[in-house]
């Protein structure tokens, strides 16, 4: 099973926020994950980025592949 971390988009048309989710890199973008870590909502000025860095740490260390977004998001809220 090839764990990701990635984004899954929430949020109304033209007002997008995302939920930074562990998931199955087989499980459609919006579709069933295996645990939420944290969010992202770019529409905020300035950005919103919270994330749990205790789960986050947890998934890197135990194989989960960070996308590359969620990779620069991680280095800016400064678990990575």
């Amino acid at each position: 099973m090839a764990v990701k971390i990635r984004l899954r988009r929430m949020g109304a048309k033209k007002a997008p926020f995302y939920r930074i989710v562990v998931a199955d890199s087989r499980y459609p973008r919006d579709g069933r994950f295996i645990e939420e870590v944290g969010y992202y909502d770019p529409t905020k000025e300035p950005s919103v980025i919270k994330v749990d860095e205790e789960k986050a740490k947890k998934w890197i260390s135990t194989g989960a592949q960070p996308t590359d977004t969620v990779k620069s998001l991680l280095k800016i809220a400064g678990v990575l």
